[in-house]
């Protein structure tokens, strides 16, 4: 074999290989450049395609609201082109871990984002970055105006930012709103920042000077101060209030089966007489029984009444109280509820109610045309006045006049079409803000008065009567105040059993005899009343202290610090409230006065106007405030040092008296022997002023400590367990229910309350196991997954029930074994 020829026949062989794994290797290569070639083409009609989604989903334009439900409501009226959101309440605020507020370098303040307000923040930068515009829409008020600003400040300004208000939450009014943007108003936003500066200075300076002195916990501000004055200095009234003894004497006519009351006037005809003395009360008793009485004047005029304006906010608030029960705070937010929209079966969501915070009576002129069509339709021409009635409003202080007064937003919406889309509360607020604004646009009431002189062996007597001839604007409403007059009887203090109404027809010169002779009633002067809701509110406003949208929460605060509680419907100031009250006076008189707070409440007008810089109403007031504050920490009483003797004697030893003492969880009653006598004791202080030592309620599990019992105490958290034998042990335990953690199975649920003041109930094994539900729970299996615990829910529409936390399956009370428990 040729060696030569056989390795020409492997080179040719190699070369061969080679071309073919080059051209598998360049039909590779053309399939990859093929296939990079398609990606890339098919990433342009992507992108492209995906342009056009983005195109088209940033062609929108963003509005901000303040609430979920009004967020709904404007989404609906707006459409396609708008994004809603809402940014629940402020998002940004001073820190609540310290003052925020740098009173040496020209108050500079450091506003920072809510905590919790994190996402939602982000959520409505996300939404800011892919709108057109952005139409920012929090209430037309100062907090809204702040409100505005922190969007727009966390916004930024990259997008084109327009500020829109609008009074009444309609199609109408929102798309008007829309059309007609405004800019933000930066002397509003000047005037909340102020304001909200001064409550910090005041709450975040005083407040540690009262956990030194008083009980760690409690606070003080700026303007809830003041109202706490307003409540002890009532208190002080009543207290210092001596009763005199005064007399009136009544008797009782008879004519055409008419009877009708005299009562005794005075001794002379022009003049009238006041009976403070016994003797002569019982002298003209005799002088006139059995005697004629002769009729020597009478006199018949025709009065007029006229209606009153719209609701303003405090007016609102004091009718709800007085005519529906209803407190500030729940007013307020029946309201907001009402303003915010509804969802009604035949018209869809629907704003009811204009703005719900103002003080101003002025009404626009298209609802009044609308609500004077209405009275001709449902009324007729005789209850139209010939013109449109306008109001101004009374009392000091500037009118807010931005927002017109409180009312329906269109008369279509009766109170009988939106009957069944309400609930009770939301429908009877609903028909009192009606009620109201219908009959502010009515013609006037007329009345027939009649008043009748007797005289009697040189005794005067009157008789007053008096009849509706025409009901005017009465048809529709008459305020509490004269709803409580008209059932009186007229303008007299006392009820009487006998018809006030209309007269029989009596002549001058005619001579009767009384079918019930006169008779002396014997009466008392009365201390002036403890302020209600209703009383409070109007002190408030007339005081001019706060704003109306104020007004409900500093009725709360007072009563959550523990100032001020709620007895019989009057508002009556707590020990601690009238000695912390006490000790601020003495401290911090402008702080307290009543006319310094107003003068605030008109300087923050003024920073509104435009008329002052808000700077120097901070510094004006520092200037006077930090001298105060370093007087104070050295001159203030040391309540914690201090007892108040209360005259009631100790349960366990002889001689031994009860003192008010303050301890961290508020007062008690302790012992003056104290300590050769431990005794401590729950109280709770009545009207008329005196203690009452309350039950107490004892636990299954004894003190971890010494074994003793242990006492159900309330504590800044809530209940919990003392031991019986407090101060000498000072074992505790959390307040526990019955019912043992389905999760560990170790601990037991334990009442706890939130940082926000609502009632938890948390394993007792916390923080091994953090298993918790905010309604009571109850040891029973669930019908549904067998759960071993079940809560209590109520609702308006189904009432008591019981409902699994992991199911939410419900079960009826009634149907449970623990309806029995409460019959029994």
């Amino acid at each position: 074999m040729d060696v030569n020829a056989s390795e020409a026949e492997v080179k040719t062989k190699k070369k061969v290989a080679k071309k073919i794994t080059k051209k598998k290797v360049a039909k590779k290569s053309t399939k990859k450049v093929a296939k990079k070639t398609t990606k890339k083409v098919a990433k342009k009609v992507t992108k492209k395609k995906t342009s056009k989604k983005t195109s088209k989903k940033a062609d929108y334009a963003l509005v901000v609201v303040e609430s979920p439900s009004k967020a709904k409501t404007i989404k609906k009226y707006l459409g396609r082109g708008y994004q809603v959101v809402a940014s629940n309440g402020h998002i940004k605020d001073l820190p609540k871990s310290k003052l925020g507020v740098d009173v040496k370098g020209d108050f500079a303040i450091d506003i920072v984002p809510i905590a919790g307000k994190k996402d939602k923040i982000e959520r409505i930068q996300e939404l800011a970055k892919g709108a057109t515009e952005i139409f920012l829409a929090p209430d037309p008020d100062r907090e809204g105006e702040a409100i505005a600003f922190h969007l727009a400040e966390e916004i930024g300004k990259r997008k084109k930012i327009h500020r829109v208000v609008f009074n009444a939450v309609t199609k109408n009014a929102v798309q008007k709103a829309i059309e007609n943007p405004t800019e933000l108003n930066k002397e509003m936003y000047q005037s909340q920042q102020t304001r909200r500066i001064l409550d910090r200075l005041v709450g975040y300076k005083i407040s540690p000077i009262l956990w030194d002195k008083v009980q760690r916990g409690i606070s003080a501000g700026r303007v809830q101060s003041v109202a706490l004055r307003i409540i002890v200095e009532r208190e002080d009234e009543v207290n210092a209030f001596v009763p005199e003894q005064w007399f009136s004497i009544h008797g009782e006519m008879e004519k055409d089966n008419t009877k009708f009351e005299i009562k005794y006037y005075g001794e002379e005809k022009s003049k009238k007489t006041d009976l403070h003395e016994e003797a002569f009360s019982h002298q003209i008793c005799s002088d006139v029984n059995g005697k004629p009485f002769d009729v020597i004047d009478v006199k018949k005029r025709e009065r007029k009444q006229n209606p009153t304006p719209p609701f303003t906010t405090s007016k609102l608030q004091q009718e709800a109280s007085n005519k529906l029960g209803f407190s500030a705070k729940k007013t307020m937010m029946l309201a907001q509820r009402l303003y915010e929209g509804m969802q009604l079966r035949d018209h869809g969501l629907q704003g009811l109610i204009t703005y719900m915070r103002t003080d101003s009576v002025r009404t626009e002129p298209e609802a009044l045309q609308e609500v004077r069509d209405y009275i001709n339709g449902r009324y007729g021409a005789e209850y139209l006045p010939t013109e449109h009635l306008e109001y101004k409003k009374k009392g000091k202080g500037k009118v807010q006049d931005a927002h017109e007064a409180i009312r329906p937003t269109s008369l279509i919406y009766t109170p009988d079409e939106v009957r069944g889309d309400l609930e009770p509360d939301e429908q009877k607020l609903y028909e009192l803000i009606w009620n109201k604004f219908v009959s502010s646009q009515m013609s006037q009431a007329v009345i027939d008065q009649t008043a009748v002189m007797f005289e009697c062996n040189g005794h005067f007597f009157k008789s007053n009567g008096s009849i509706i001839k025409f009901a005017g604007f009465r048809t529709v409403y008459l305020e509490a105040a004269a709803e409580k007059r008209s059932r009186r009887g007229g303008e007299e203090e006392e009820d009487s059993n006998v018809n006030s109404g209309l007269l029989p027809m009596i002549d001058e010169g005619e001579s009767m005899i009384p079918v019930v002779m006169p008779a002396s009633v014997e009466h008392w002067t009365s201390p002036p009343p403890r302020y209600n809701e209703a009383s409070l509110v109007k002190e408030l406003e007339e005081q001019g202290i706060g704003r109306p949208s104020t007004y409900a929460s500093i009725i709360s605060n007072i009563q959550d610090r523990g100032y001020v509680e709620k007895t019989e419907n009057r508002f009556l100031p707590t020990e601690l409230g009238i000695v912390v009250c006490r000790m601020l006076v003495e401290s911090f008189p402008d702080i307290m006065d009543v006319s310094f707070t107003a003068k605030v409440e008109e300087l923050l007008d003024m920073i509104e106007e435009g008329q002052i810089k808000y700077k120097k109403v901070l510094k004006d007031f520092w200037k006077g405030f930090e001298k105060t504050l370093e007087k104070a920490k050295e001159e203030m009483k040391n309540l914690k040092k201090q007892q108040i003797p209360t005259g009631v004697h100790c349960l366990k030893c002889e001689d031994g008296e009860y003192h008010i003492k303050w301890g961290k969880n508020g007062q008690f009653f302790a012992c003056s022997n104290y300590p050769d006598c431990t005794s401590t004791e729950d109280f709770k202080k009545h009207l008329d002023g005196s203690f009452e030592i309350l039950p107490k309620e004892y636990a299954k599990d004894p003190c971890p400590e010494c074994s003793k019992k242990m006492v159900v105490k309330k504590g800044r958290y809530g209940r919990f367990l003392a031991c019986e034998d407090y101060p000498l042990c000072k074992g505790t335990l959390p307040y526990t229910l019955d019912v043992h953690c389905p999760e560990c199975k170790v601990g037991k649920y334990a009442e706890k309350k939130s940082r926000f003041g609502k009632i938890f109930y948390g394993c007792s094994s916390y923080p091994d196991c953090e298993n918790a539900v905010w309604s009571r729970p109850h040891k029973l299996d669930c019908p549904g997954c067998g759960y071993a615990v079940m809560c209590e829910k109520t609702t308006k529409k189904h009432g008591k029930q019981l409902q699994c936390p992991k199911c939410r399956h419900t079960v009826d009370w009634a149907d449970t074994p623990f309806a029995s428990e409460d019959d029994e």
